[in-house]
């Protein structure tokens, strides 16, 4: 997970919810960020 810069880290969140993946991984996603203080851009995250 320390692999992915922050940017990448978002996308993947971003994508994983879209294509609704696994709640566990979307979950490891979201903890990553938080760890790192990186936090969604609302404007970017669509309903």
């Amino acid at each position: 997970m320390d692999q992915l810069t922050d940017e990448l880290l978002v996308d993947t969140y971003y994508a994983a919810v879209e294509y609704k993946l696994e709640p566990d991984f979307i979950r490891m996603l979201a903890d990553e960020m938080k760890r790192r203080g990186v936090e969604l851009a609302s404007q970017k995250h669509t309903a």
